[in-house]
């Protein structure tokens, strides 16, 4: 009987120690998950003050404006005043809580070499429009659609008006022009500005002064193959027909 007693209790030890060995091999399982998983809560959470640490910064930076011309250009004369329309894109590069505000719009035109002492024009932003056009009677018109007033730019509504300028008493005479289209930002940002130059040939101020009668509306380009070879020419504003 005591040999059979030694014996069981012999085997109760060793089955309490096989259980106590199999609820500690568990419960080092149990605490590496639970470490790796409070380590990987913790790289999310760093994570996470991360991204919203950088987001915050990108919105609380300056919008980024860029101003841009159209490779169209548009010249008319009004009975002896000289209308000059510009539609640049103007657009923020970055995603921002604030919001660029256009407050004025300058457009200035300078006579250079053969006719540089002609008088220089005084030109001013008379309004926005629009274009409308005829396809049957292949005509362009525009149409007034707002007066000159500040406008709003963010990355998600870029704008893109169509500029009136308007020089009274004045007229085009053949030559080259030195242009610029400057736009006056809010706060203490500089102006956004971009220049650029314009060469009317004698047909050209010929034709802009025989449609005056007509309010004809005449379109210069700066990417017309035929003038881009020339170093006269390249990069100017030129009328198609010369």
């Amino acid at each position: 009987m005591e040999q059979r007693s030694g014996l069981m209790t012999a085997i109760l030890g060793q089955g309490k120690n096989m259980v106590d060995s199999g609820e500690g091999a568990t419960t080092s399982r149990r605490s590496r998950f639970d470490a790796v998983h409070k380590w990987a809560a913790t790289a999310a959470a760093v994570g996470a003050l991360a991204f919203s640490l950088y987001t915050f910064t990108e919105l609380q930076k300056k919008p980024e404006t860029d101003v841009w011309l159209p490779h169209y250009l548009r010249i008319g004369l009004e009975g002896k005043d000289t209308h000059f329309y510009v539609q640049p894109l103007v657009s923020t590069r970055i995603k921002t809580q604030d919001v660029e505000v256009i407050r004025d719009a300058h457009f200035q035109l300078t006579p250079t070499a053969s006719i540089s002492s002609q008088r220089r024009p005084v030109f001013y932003w008379k309004e926005v429009g629009t274009w409308n056009f005829d396809p049957a009677a292949e005509w362009l018109s525009y149409k007034w659609s707002g007066d000159p007033a500040p406008f709003l730019v963010s990355q998600d509504k870029p704008q893109q008006p169509i500029f009136l300028f308007q020089a009274d008493d004045w007229s085009f005479q053949p030559g080259r022009y030195e242009a610029s289209l400057q736009l006056s930002r809010s706060g203490n940002h500089d102006p956004l500005t971009k220049n650029f130059c314009l060469i009317i040939s004698k047909k050209a101020a010929d034709e802009i002064r025989g449609g005056a009668g007509q309010r004809g509306i005449y379109f210069f380009r700066n990417d017309l193959p035929k003038f881009n070879s020339s170093r006269k020419y390249s990069g100017c504003y030129v009328r198609e027909t010369d």
